[in-house]
């Protein structure tokens, strides 16, 4: 693909590390693309990954996350998105157990992941661990991931209920992240439906997004504080996607932000503002004032 400065969807990214006083282990990257020199199409990359492991460990994980994973989807065709993701994820899990091998400080160390490609309007996910993305359609939201972690399971299983999910004790206990030492199982299930079967979400990738869709990923300081339905009205209230993130991120670190809080916030165009800006490139060509 072919690196381009202008992103056809809109982007609000921000990252904080808290009130906690501990380190942003948290890492996002935000990339945007044409398809090749014979295929003009858009495509918009965004990853945010959370590093896990004591000292600096944790931020060494989640940058090369970001940097290996992008560079495995920047460095490709785009045709199989699947295939490519899988691939990056895979070589940047390695990159992480290659990296901690022998280094006592750094032994253990892990990362989660969170990836959306959009491509012109088809949108394609992967992940491993807790982060989240989500899809606000109108004035619903819908979580498009499943977290891999221990109360997800238990509560799959009916050991604990909903509610029980929320403060558990085992709440950050991960079953799924990059950097050990076989290679992690990427989740492709995009989930459009919570009552859908495992195939059936995965069989959504290359979903079509509608003008005015917006995804929200988040690293989990965001989500052990703000809960799914407050976010829709949170977003859509705000002037602007900056803004949004800025109140997301505020209103976690208000309610204690005892983690490291990452927000990406990409929108599809309205059709309007599609129309606006197809006119104004005529307009310029025409020479209209």
């Amino acid at each position: 693909m072919i690196r381009t400065t202008l992103a056809h969807l809109h982007v609000a990214a921000l990252s904080h590390a808290g009130m906690s006083g501990k380190n942003n282990e948290d890492r996002y990257a935000v990339s945007s693309f044409q398809l090749s020199n014979d295929d003009s199409r858009p495509a918009l990359f965004a990853i945010i990954a959370d590093g896990i492991g004591g000292h600096r460990a944790g931020e060494v994980a989640a940058e090369l996350a970001v940097n290996y994973i992008t560079m495995g989807v920047a460095e490709s065709n785009g045709k199989k998105p699947v295939k490519i993701l899988e691939s990056a994820i895979h070589d940047a899990s390695q990159a992480i157990a290659s990296h901690s091998a022998g280094r006592d400080e750094e032994e253990g160390m892990g990362a989660t992941c969170a990836c959306v490609w959009v491509i012109e309007n088809r949108l394609y996910t992967a992940y491993i661990g807790d982060s989240r993305i989500y899809l606000l359609r109108g004035k619903t939201i819908q979580r498009l991931t499943v977290d891999h972690t221990w109360v997800q399971e238990a509560y799959e299983k009916g050991i604990i209920t909903a509610e029980q999910m929320r403060d558990h004790p085992n709440v950050h206990v991960i079953r799924r992240h990059l950097g050990g030492l076989k290679l992690p199982e990427v989740d492709f299930r995009l989930r459009i439906d919570d009552e859908e079967s495992k195939e059936e979400s995965e069989n959504n990738q290359g979903f079509h997004l509608e003008p005015g869709d917006t995804i929200l990923m988040c690293s989990d300081g965001l989500t052990d504080l703000v809960w799914d339905d407050e976010m829709p009205k949170i977003i859509r209230t705000k002037r602007d996607m900056k803004t949004a993130a800025e109140a997301l991120i505020s209103l976690a670190n208000e309610r204690g932000g005892h983690d490291n809080i990452t927000v990406v916030i990409l929108s599809m165009p309205r059709l309007e503002e599609t129309v606006k800006r197809k006119h104004g490139i005529l307009d310029w060509i025409l020479g209209d004032e």
